[in-house]
């Protein structure tokens, strides 16, 4: 099972967006595939359609377990009315975690012991991260296998994205060993100078962990997130679903480029 967490410490940049659209894709190779929110905002268990203000039981409950229990990761566990396509829900008490638990041992843990409970049922996992540093970003850093950081293509971004790479160095020491990472230019527009000159700016400063791609400013991703369904299941030839099919095809090794090396 491969684990991938997408996140960035600025929002708006298009984690949920990545994480749900490259799941599309992922089901639509008939992958078995487990979204799991961990932002308190709850963006991702609202594109399903369900209220992380009321939802119960969610992503709360595994972190009072300590993630111990498989039974209750699959109560947690939502279908969707895609075949393959199973949700974590987040819901609002996830905000209260960092003020409950403290540095109490192991809760840096939790998510990686929920999910290695669960290994045999998906493919993969990939995990919707908050766009602040505390004990969920923790959680997603240490149970992953590969990092997807989403950025704007705006000044503002990049200045997240530089908080972002020293949290990922912190993360890196704590784990003792290696982690993939592919920095993910979004919501570019060729036509402003704004997306021109910071996508320069990123090719400069990360070049060796940028995709050499960009995923493009496409409004059928808001269309797609109103219906509740990932994009590629819903038009798979916009530009925005074929930007993120190259990203997957990458993800997947099928197309060998530098940009997927290690950290050291």
């Amino acid at each position: 099972m491969k684990v991938w967490a997408v996140a960035n410490q600025k929002g708006g940049v298009g984690k949920t967006t990545s994480a749900v659209t490259l799941a599309g894709h992922l089901i639509k190779r008939n992958k078995r595939v487990l979204l799991v929110d961990l932002d308190p905002h709850g963006s991702m268990t609202a594109y399903f359609g369900h209220d992380p203000d009321s939802i119960d039981p969610s992503v709360y409950e595994l972190f009072q377990s300590d993630g111990f229990d498989p039974d209750l990761q699959r109560r947690v566990m939502l279908s969707t009315k895609y075949e393959g396509l199973q949700l974590l829900p987040a819901s609002t008490a996830l905000a209260t975690l960092d003020r409950q638990l403290g540095t109490k041992e192991g809760k840096g843990l939790v998510i990686k012991r929920a999910l290695d409970s669960v290994a045999d049922d998906f493919d993969y996992v990939l995990i919707d991260c908050p766009p602040l540093l505390g004990i969920l970003m923790v959680n997603a850093l240490a149970a992953c296998t590969h990092l997807l950081v989403p950025v704007q293509t705006e000044f503002l971004a990049l200045k997240g994205l530089e908080r972002m790479m020293r949290t990922l160095e912190m993360i890196i020491k704590a784990r003792k060993g290696e982690l993939d990472y592919t920095i993910v230019p979004t919501l570019f527009d060729r036509r402003t100078r704004a997306s021109v000159q910071s996508l320069r700016m990123l090719r400069e400063q990360y070049g060796s962990h940028l995709w050499d791609s960009v995923i493009p400013v496409d409004t059928m991703f808001r269309e797609a997130s109103q219906q509740g369904e990932p994009l590629p299941l819903m038009q798979a030839e916009t530009r925005g679903a074929l930007a993120y099919a190259a990203l997957l095809s990458l993800l997947l090794g099928e197309q060998q480029h530098p940009q997927l090396t290690v950290v050291k």
